[in-house]
């Protein structure tokens, strides 16, 4: 399957819990949020979706859900992984004071994974890597579940091309960091992340 995702993530708590059965989201903190990283602009809310939809959004929209200890954020900008990415990916992860947030950013054509990993709105990780071109951006502490992917490149294997799978890895760090759950998998409670109602926004 090839994955366009554009997404930030952030929970107050074990990711596991805090993401279930039953979360409401807010629609009026997400248009703040939508308001606040678009100030400029005018924003048309445009209904409600689920983030199965919302995960690789149109260039002229973005995807918001407020929830008590959750937010999430589908914005294409993510992709172009510049400054206006990293203020995205930085706004996202300082939305819920004292929250983890992860900012994943995926493209079906081009193999290639941005991943990065606040905690407590602080940046600790920071990764690019492309199937092509190896590691481009290696920066902070590895989180655990990288391990397995780094094996060969730590023994001394090239990183050009990449010995790992760039959206294995994405969706790795994703399902253990973000939701505590694969995203694309029903969990024994009935939860599946990608159902995850969030909120549409058209930027005029």
């Amino acid at each position: 399957m090839g994955w366009s995702v554009a997404l930030a993530c952030a929970s107050d708590g074990e990711p596991g819990k805090v993401f279930g059965p039953g979360l409401v989201p807010d629609p009026e903190a997400a248009a703040n949020m939508a308001r606040g990283l678009y100030p400029a602009a005018t924003l048309v809310e445009t209904g409600d979706t689920v983030l199965d939809f919302a995960l690789w959004p149109y260039e002229d929209e973005l995807f918001v859900g407020v929830f008590d200890r959750a937010l999430l954020l589908c914005d294409r900008r993510l992709f172009g992984l510049d400054d206006d990415a990293r203020r995205i990916a930085d706004t996202s992860a300082a939305a819920l004071p004292g929250a983890n947030c992860g900012v994943l950013v995926l493209h079906s054509v081009i193999s290639g994974c941005w991943f990065r990993w606040y905690e407590g709105g602080e940046l600790r990780r920071d990764v690019f890597v492309t199937a092509e071109d190896g590691v481009v951006v290696d920066q902070g502490d590895r989180l655990p579940a990288e391990r397995p992917f780094w094996k060969s490149i730590d023994e001394g294997a090239d990183d050009v091309p990449l010995p790992f799978d760039p959206e294995e890895f994405g969706l790795a760090l994703a399902g253990r960091y973000m939701f505590g759950r694969p995203l694309a998998e029903r969990g024994a409670d009935g939860f599946l992340p990608m159902e995850l109602p969030l909120r549409r926004f058209k930027l005029c």
